[in-house]
């Protein structure tokens, strides 16, 4: 069904969908890669986290991990 929609606006929009009138199907796609260190997620109170010797390697020699493509 048709709809009016009146004045907007936008400051921004991070990764969401922004939809107005009708629609059939939103498919929003999205691909990430996150390198931490051990015990870097780690959230609460009082933590003790003993990792000892840790190393992160970031370099990704292959490129692609995820790849997003088409639309439906």
């Amino acid at each position: 069904m048709p709809s009016i929609v009146g004045p907007i606006k936008i400051n921004s929009v991070d990764g969401g969908v922004i939809n107005f009138g009708d629609s059939f199907y939103l498919s929003p796609k999205s691909t990430s890669k996150t390198s931490s260190g051990s015990g870097s997620f780690n959230t609460g109170d009082f933590l003790n986290t003993n990792n000892g010797v840790s190393s992160t390697n970031p370099l990704d020699p292959d490129v692609n991990d995820q790849n997003v493509s088409a639309n439906a």
